[in-house]
């Protein structure tokens, strides 16, 4: 379980004060496929980097009695510098798993070809989708947290990623970010919409994307 407790985030910079999230208070369960929905620069990414712990909140508590992966999508934590067969290398050992079988994998899942073994600098947006997703796959991860990455690479890329994400569905625990209510649809039981801070919850997928289509229309 994913549990947040009255948790709140704000950003502050240069005569910029935003708040993404506002005394959030809510549990993902285990088995639960959740779609989040929002307008672009609501805080749907935030939210999934909270979940994982890559950030931590302004204020509240989050507490984790699941294995999470880290967000899965264009934005990444690689080390630039480095190749992505040295970035696979280095996730093993902080994950303790044996590197030449996550080498393989990641490899043959990804389908970077000869840039597998180059600089992540020269890598696209879709290339790192690809590298973090087919990384996060070689781990056991008890939920995986997906941002939009179902988009990337070709036709064939995009089947094995609704292959992976199918299975991983069927034997864990999904929460997805996409603008793409098919995507949504097709993964996630459960919807949510993030709006001005705040977080609400629908039994339905369906119900969800009403709501923010909806928002969307008032707004315009």
């Amino acid at each position: 379980m994913i549990r947040f407790k009255n948790v709140s985030m704000t950003y502050h910079a240069r005569n910029l004060r935003k708040t993404v999230l506002r005394k959030a208070d809510f549990a993902i369960r285990p088995g639960e496929a959740v779609g989040i929905c929002g307008a672009n620069g609501a805080g749907k990414s935030t939210l999934l980097r909270l979940m994982a712990g890559v950030e931590l909140p302004t204020a509240g508590r989050i507490t984790r009695k699941m294995s999470v992966s880290w967000p899965i999508g264009y934005a990444s934590a690689f080390q630039a510098s480095l190749t992505g067969a040295d970035n696979v290398r280095f996730i093993a050992r902080i994950y303790r798993r044996p590197i030449e079988p996550m080498l393989d994998f990641v490899e043959s899942f990804a389908q970077l070809g000869p840039y597998f073994r180059q600089p992540i600098r020269t890598y696209s947006a879709g290339m790192h989708a690809r590298l973090a997703f087919g990384l996060s796959l070689a781990i056991d991860f008890t939920c995986y947290l997906v941002d939009e990455v179902t988009g990337a690479g070709d036709e064939r890329f995009r089947e094995r990623c609704h292959l992976a994400l199918t299975e991983r569905r069927a034997n864990g625990t999904l929460i997805m970010v996409s603008h793409d209510p098919g995507t949504l649809l097709a993964y996630c039981d459960k919807g949510a919409v993030l709006k001005d801070g705040r977080l609400t919850f629908y039994d339905t997928m369906e119900e969800a994307i009403d709501v923010h289509r909806w928002q969307q229309l008032q707004a315009a």
